[in-house]
């Protein structure tokens, strides 16, 4: 609460000149808050650009050493994977997700082998890359099941921890899946691999262009409203990280990012745990796209990264990582 009354209060005597606004900032950026997301594609020297987000590529598993290395050189803690599946491979049951030799697990091998532990590796855990009906889970007319894709997702999260994967990533938003996940963990020798849920994560209109990077866009037939939450709810938001941290989860992250502030606030507030938000692929591509059509300045992206830390957010998975945290490093 604000003691004092004008004039002798004048608040705007803080912000007369920079190194006063700089003394008092209340928060702040550092390379240390983002995650890099890496889009992956089979081939050979590929660099393949994703029309509905500019900037943003898919990369054979020969070009990815170069994007890691500059995400470590700027101080980016994490890297987050993403595979292209060819339609091919793709069916009902998403067993591609299986595969020891998918483009993940060896996209794995390849950065543990080379980085070691230089930075983080997030997988994500789900099987939407990898379905032909574009599903998270197993469906049944229409319907995701929901224990017998836990099932899967169990199989799928081992198969990751053994080929180096740090942090697991759940986004697909089955119940009870963390703790039959961190249990599964356990008993197969891996307590020290971390469990980031996602489990907040809303049945939105901002993610047509991440669909699109992995390939899944053209086949989702239905909405994943019997699964996603309603963006209309904010206490199921509390319910859902409750449970989740019960079952063991590490971090919680809350998707999208931008229109869910006042959620990533609540939940920092009321569970005072590692909070990640996902700035998503359609907050990217407005922004992006407004930017290149000089509709708004380019400063906007370090405001918006900025309310993510306000709200409570501890990190953040955004396209903007390696061009922000570059802006950050010329700064300091």
């Amino acid at each position: 609460m604000i003691t004092g009354k004008f004039p002798s209060l004048r608040l705007r005597r803080s912000r007369k000149n920079s190194w006063s606004r700089r003394l008092i900032e209340e928060n702040n950026l550092s390379p240390n808050d983002f995650i890099l997301p890496l889009f992956l594609i089979e081939g050979k020297n590929k660099k393949q650009p994703i029309k509905s987000m500019p900037g943003v590529y898919r990369y054979s598993l020969d070009k990815i050493s170069n994007v890691i290395e500059k995400a470590i050189n700027k101080g980016i803690p994490m890297i987050a994977l993403f595979p292209y599946t060819n339609i091919k491979k793709k069916n009902s049951l998403g067993t591609e997700a299986l595969n020891e030799n998918n483009l993940v697990c060896r996209a794995l091998q390849l950065i543990k082998k080379k980085f070691k532990n230089n930075i983080g590796i997030m997988c994500d855990v789900a099987l939407d890359p990898y379905t032909s009906h574009g599903h998270d889970g197993l469906l049944n007319n229409n319907y995701v099941l929901n224990d017998e894709t836990v099932d899967v997702l169990i199989n799928q999260s081992l198969l990751q921890a053994q080929m180096g994967c740090d942090v697991l990533a759940p986004s697909d938003m089955m119940d009870g899946r963390i703790g039959r996940i961190r249990k599964s963990l356990d008993k197969n020798g891996f307590k020290m691999t971390q469990i980031l849920s996602y489990a907040v994560k809303y049945s939105s209109n901002f993610y047509g262009p991440f669909r699109d990077a992995v390939g899944s866009k053209g086949l989702l037939k239905s909405d994943k409203k019997n699964y996603q939450m309603d963006f209309r709810n904010s206490d199921e938001a509390l319910r859902e990280v409750a449970l989740d941290i019960k079952e063991g989860a590490d971090m919680v992250m809350v998707k999208p990012g931008l229109p869910y502030l006042d959620i990533i606030k609540s939940v920092k507030e009321n569970f005072k745990i590692p909070v990640l938000a996902y700035q998503v692929s359609g907050e990217y591509s407005l922004l992006s796209n407004g930017i290149n059509n000089k509709l708004i300045n380019k400063n906007v992206i370090l405001e918006s990264l900025i309310s993510f830390k306000r709200a409570g957010a501890c990190a953040i998975v955004t396209y903007f990582a390696l061009e922000i945290a570059k802006k950050i490093k010329q700064i300091n």
